[in-house]
């Protein structure tokens, strides 16, 4: 692609500014003077197929099945060298360089955990860039007709840095990938990929910053859009369902307002979403918009989410942000049956990653340090998420199901039905059902009902079973995929609760999890069977004195609560937990 003299010039003030310190997430100080040059001299660039999708598209999920990972190789190395190491196990690695020798030998290095054991499934591409941040100007992978032709799209990059915002098009070049982009008037569109999560299904949700930066006051769009503009953009180049794009106000010290700072769709139903101590940094907005989503939208297949919580953790000193960097988990990236996930010190991911393999059944979850000395990449506003991008397969076999909820049905066999679809049509389907996954699963047939549903039943269980399951599909060109992804090792599951002791029994809460015990000061604590009332927990010391009160009021809907006791002194508690229906209490050591 030629590039025209003044985005030239751009790629040289910034190259070496590049390469030598790495360009922050936020915008430098050193480039606010260069937007009006980037978006003037950007805007007569070929990019792509001219104009729009002339067919239905579909936005892939972060949790689908992924063909290639990538990353630019510059600040951070040590960081990056992980992330590769576990990533080439599950996919393709490519790492966009400008010295290929170079970056295999830190791979061969004994840096970052030694030298990797081979350097098979990494490609390194030797192509220009000015940052790290592959998330945010990396293209999002659509696909024709929801399951046929894969495709790549690109927005405008909201950085005065050329080589990032054109890295898209080298890419999807050297692959052989389709590339359609949202860079030229009237369909131009600025965006970020932090700042964006979909469900696959055609709902989506980003942060106000989307809204901001192409309205107005823009400095990098090149017309003005309304709202309204946004949203039949999203839905006409990314098949986002009109009225399904969710946006939230931005917060308040989250210097870049992307989303994957504190949020993320495990699935079609569940929000990971991160939580502040009450009323402290963010915290009070992240509830605000929490409650907007929940309380105003509901899930692709009608039903309310599911959240789950997890603690944003604070700095060494207790600081939160503003007085702190934006300590996340929720910046972690799915690559098939791993999970790369940013971690900080111990107190905090033993709770962090806990809850994640609670929530993601046999997935691996990999922690890497991103608050460590010369690896602090999260003082630059980014951890793992930010700095990777998957593509997806290019014969994807969708499977998309609403997971069976907890019952009290002991006679009635158990309804599961899946929406699947492949390109070539499908051969067949299972439902895979067990109440001792070490006894394996048992295979029921799935029969097509038309219009890609398929259906089958579990036969009903005796009360206090837990059944787990899952599905397998084979497509007539003998593609075959899971859903979960991990299956078999990971799985649905819903419990059949006994109705007779539901309706007698008189105790309230139930603490089902304490973790980490003992602790040095955070801890989590999980619970069940509340009921909505209000409820009271606190800490008992040894003289039977309450030491400290950890929660009052009603309980979030996951049933945790993630407190601090650093400033108690050591010794052991009697953790409380009463409401009017009961009480129950556990041991805590704080050391």
């Amino acid at each position: 692609m030629r590039i025209p003299f003044s985005i030239a010039a751009l790629c040289v003030m910034l190259s070496g500014y590049a390469q030598e310190q790495g360009l922050p997430h936020q915008l430098s100080q050193e480039e606010i003077h260069l937007i009006p040059q980037y978006r003037e001299s950007r805007m007569a660039l070929p990019r792509s197929i001219n104009g729009p999708p002339g067919f239905p598209v579909r936005t892939m999920a972060e949790w689908e099945e992924v063909q290639s990972l990538v990353i630019t190789w510059t600040s951070y190395p040590s960081i990056l060298k992980q992330i590769v190491r576990h990533a080439k196990e599950e996919c393709e690695v490519i790492i966009v360089c400008n010295d290929p020798s170079s970056v295999a030998q830190t791979l061969n290095s004994t840096s970052a955990g030694g030298p990797l054991d081979n350097l098979d499934n990494i490609t390194f591409l030797q192509a220009g860039y000015n940052s790290i941040w592959v998330r945010d100007y990396g293209a999002e992978t659509i696909y024709r007709n929801e399951v046929d032709t894969l495709m790549l799209l690109d927005w405008i990059y909201n950085r005065p840095r050329p080589l990032d915002d054109v890295l898209p098009t080298t890419i999807a070049s050297s692959l052989g990938i389709p590339l359609y982009a949202t860079t030229q008037a009237p369909y131009d569109l600025v965006h970020t990929g932090g700042n964006f999560m979909c469900d696959g299904a055609g709902t989506a949700f980003s942060s106000n910053l989307v809204l901001n930066e192409n309205g107005p006051q823009g400095q990098y769009n090149q017309t003005v859009k309304s709202a309204a503009q946004v949203d039949s953009l999203m839905a006409e180049w990314m098949g986002i369902t009109p009225g399904r794009y969710i946006k939230m106000p931005t917060l308040p010290y989250d210097g870049i307002h992307h989303i994957d700072m504190h949020m993320k769709l495990l699935d079609e139903e569940t929000l990971l979403v991160g939580e502040f101590p009450q009323g402290v940094s963010d915290g009070p907005q992240l509830e605000q918009n929490l409650q907007g989503v929940t309380g105003n939208f509901l899930n692709t297949f009608g039903e309310a989410y599911s959240v789950v919580r997890i603690p944003m953790p604070p700095s060494t000193g207790g600081a939160f942000p503003p007085n702190a960097s934006y300590r996340t988990y929720a910046n972690n990236i799915f690559i098939n049956k791993t999970v790369l996930v940013p971690t900080y010190r111990t107190e905090y991911d033993t709770i962090g990653l806990r809850i994640l393999r609670e929530s993601l059944p046999g997935y691996r979850i990999v922690g890497i340090d991103c608050d460590d000395g010369g690896s602090n990449i999260i003082s630059q506003s980014g951890a793992i998420h930010c700095i990777t991008k998957a593509i997806g397969v290019a014969d994807p076999l969708l499977i998309r199901h609403r997971k069976l909820r907890d019952t009290y049905e002991t006679t009635t066999p158990y309804a599961v039905n899946a929406y699947i679809r492949h390109r070539s049509g499908m051969a067949s389907a299972q439902l895979y059902w067990t109440t001792d996954t070490t006894q394996g699963f048992t295979a029921v047939p799935m029969n097509e009902e038309g219009g890609g549903t398929w259906a089958s039943a579990i036969p009903a269980q005796p009360a206090g079973s837990t059944v787990y399951y899952y599905i397998r599909a084979e497509a007539e060109n003998g593609k075959v995929q899971v859903r979960p992804l991990v299956a078999p090792d990971g799985w649905w599951h819903f419990r059949v609760l006994d109705m007779a002791t539901a309706a007698g029994d008189p105790q309230g809460p139930q603490i089902t999890g304490l973790y980490p015990n003992p602790t040095q000061g955070a801890f989590a604590i999980s619970l069940d069977r509340f009921r909505g009332e209000s409820v009271h927990v606190a800490l008992v010391d040894a003289t039977g004195r309450e030491a400290r009160v950890l929660h009052e009021g009603p309980l979030p809907a996951d049933g945790r609560l993630f407190p601090d006791i650093s400033t108690l002194p050591p010794g052991a508690y009697a953790l409380t937990v009463r409401s009017k229906w009961g009480r129950s209490t556990a041991k805590i050591l704080k050391l």
